[in-house]
């Protein structure tokens, strides 16, 4: 049995796992802790994996402590900079046995669309992104979002395509955040959970990869899935790919 520790366990996703955990043949709920408690209860004596489901303010200093007590964990809160996973890096040097991954997201229909995206991507003149979330959630563009935009501009690059040709001109225009040469568009509406569309574009055709997760059960299997894993890969590691059977694309 894999002794699973919940922080963030009373959160909108963190409840969510703690079922999940609970309700899986080979898994096991240790702590269950949210705000306010002592995260350094969570150890190797009682511990085989921490899943951290917080919000952004929270996560790297819960991240940190549980690399400094020597435990693995599973990071489903997203707001992640390049900053903060540099901190993460330098911590995790010092308990080279501890893995800490992190999802852009859980949901295996999302995963699988990105992969198909990077496939995609050499082949189409223009690419876009449009990502729908409810309005509680406090990141813009959502780390999905990003972390879809970052591996179309890297697939991109790598084919030596040219830049997304793009020709707005007029003033105080707003064509979202443009990540790595991929405009990202967020939208925040009342009755959506997460879902996002990715738009390719060629001269009389269209291509559009849209995930839909109308419910956070959808995200558990991808929880359970690295979970199982988390001890495989010492270090970090970002991305749910990474633990599934699929090719380079």
């Amino acid at each position: 049995m894999i002794r699973v520790s919940v922080v963030g366990a009373k959160g909108r996703m963190g409840s969510h796992v703690v079922d999940a955990v609970n309700e899986a043949e080979d898994t096991q709920l240790a702590l269950a802790l949210d705000a306010g408690d002592d995260i350094s209860a969570i150890n190797p004596s009682n511990t085989d994996v921490a899943v951290e489901f917080t919000v952004p303010a929270s996560a790297l200093n819960n991240v940190v402590a549980l690399i400094e007590n020597d435990v693995n964990v599973v990071v489903g809160t997203t707001g992640w900079t390049e900053e903060k996973l540099v901190q993460i890096k330098q911590v995790l040097l010092r308990h080279p046995n501890v893995s800490v991954f992190i999802a852009p997201n859980f949901a295996v229909s999302t995963v699988l669309s990105e992969y198909f995206a990077t496939i995609a991507a050499e082949y189409f003149e223009s690419a876009e992104v449009i990502e729908f979330h409810h309005p509680d959630k406090v990141d813009a563009p959502s780390g999905t979002a990003f972390h879809t935009a970052a591996a179309i501009g890297a697939a991109r690059k790598k084919a030596s395509m040219p830049e997304i040709p793009d020709n707005t001109q007029f003033d105080g225009g707003s064509r979202g955040q443009v990540i790595d040469g991929v405009h990202v568009h967020a939208v925040r509406l009342r009755g959506m959970n997460a879902h996002q569309e990715i738009l390719f574009g060629n001269p009389g055709e269209q291509l559009v990869i849209r995930a839909d997760s109308f419910d956070r059960k959808s995200f558990m299997p991808g929880v359970l899935l690295a979970v199982r894993h988390a001890s495989d890969k010492p270090g970090l590691t970002i991305g749910l790919d990474k633990y599934m059977n699929l090719g380079a694309a």
